[in-house]
């Protein structure tokens, strides 16, 4: 198996923890990483004593004059994600780009045609979207175990503060741009990525954040014969116990992305009961609220993997066949420009006031 090299554009959090740890782990089967990219003179030192036999630059430009790369990955400040992807792929280089995708649908959809047109690979990574506790979710409401899905709750809560450029309305910061991606892709996914998709409902505030972009998210998706997709990111609610919740007709799940439980019942173990339009009255004659025991099933477990391994790998899976095999990715552009479209959609209808230019 012929191993493709490599260049990542970042050595932040996500370019560093995430993607380098990939590169280190024993999960990475296709790539060597050949060029690390980064302005900081500290971050390039670290990834020369952290990578081995690799070379460093201080402009993603330097690629340019460098022929042997067969993927660049993305991972700069987001603000910088839509401009420095559209210089690459116009040089005719794959794209593995970190989230927020773009700004908006159309940016996105100015690098989608890019990449078309120059013949090359545009892969967003979204590594939630293949994860283990995501994937089981999709499964669970196609089965019918639950019934019929008839709400998608999906929270992104914590008690926590931030105070860096995550927190700027100028760096693209904020929480539906941050951590957005992530539940707003899901709950698209649940939607089958209908086109007819709306945002009927959203909110963005600021609760404990020390800059001016939101760290209060709440959207309501709905499209025609799909559930209603609850959507909630906030920094001040430290109680919610599950990231993902399915109410179905005959039962729900609730998950983390560590550990799951289901709760349902068969309508072949308990009979349908006829209407009774009078008072329910007890052998006495008394009146009585409407009680019995359903048979019920119970199901708890633990997930192998996350976002961060599992998610990860699949992601770099995907993208390493999409190259040397031309198939299709684990998550399309086009899922991604959606989930950036409600973004959008979502600042559009809540617009925050700038503090920091």
């Amino acid at each position: 198996m012929k191993r493709l090299k490599v260049a990542i554009i970042g050595q932040g959090r996500s370019g560093r923890n995430i993607h380098g740890s990939y590169y280190l782990s024993e999960n990475n089967k296709y790539f060597d990483l050949k060029y690390v990219v980064d302005k900081d003179p500290v971050l390039r030192a670290d990834a020369e004593k952290r990578y081995p036999n690799v070379t460093t630059l201080s402009s993603y430009k330097e690629l340019f004059k460098i022929k042997d790369i067969d993927l660049v990955v993305n991972a700069s400040y987001s603000d910088e994600h839509y401009a420095i992807t559209l210089d690459l792929l116009k040089h005719k280089f794959n794209v593995l780009s970190e989230k927020p995708f773009a700004r908006n649908r159309y940016e996105c959809d100015v690098l989608i045609n890019t990449a078309k047109e120059n013949g090359v690979i545009l892969a967003p990574f979204q590594n939630t979207q293949t994860s283990p506790f995501y994937l089981d979710a999709i499964q669970t409401a196609k089965s019918g175990i639950l019934g019929e899905i008839k709400q998608v709750s999906i929270r992104y809560n914590s008690l926590a503060r931030r105070w860096d450029w995550q927190t700027l309305q100028k760096k693209m910061g904020g929480s539906a741009y941050n951590t957005g991606p992530h539940p707003i892709c899901m709950g698209l996914g649940f939607l089958d990525f209908d086109p007819n998709t709306k945002v009927v409902f959203s909110k963005l505030g600021l609760c404990a954040t020390s800059g001016d972009a939101e760290d209060y998210v709440k959207i309501i998706l709905e499209a025609p014969n799909h559930p209603v997709v609850d959507i909630e990111i906030n920094s001040t609610d430290p109680f919610t116990d599950y990231n993902l919740k399915l109410v179905g007709t005959r039962g729900s799940m609730k998950s983390t992305a560590a550990k799951y439980t289901k709760k349902y019942y068969l309508d072949s173990e308990n009979p349908s009961r006829p209407v009774v339009e009078k008072s329910l009255r007890n052998d006495e004659g008394l009146p009585v609220y409407c009680s019995e025991k359903l048979v019920s099933h119970e199901e708890s477990g633990e997930y192998n993997g996350n976002a961060f391994n599992v998610g990860t790998a699949s992601i770099y899976e995907g993208v390493y066949y999409a190259i040397t095999k031309g198939k299709e990715l684990r998550v399309s552009c086009e899922q991604s420009a959606m989930t950036v479209a409600v973004i959008e959609t979502v600042h559009a209808q809540n617009p925050l006031p700038v503090e920091f230019i």
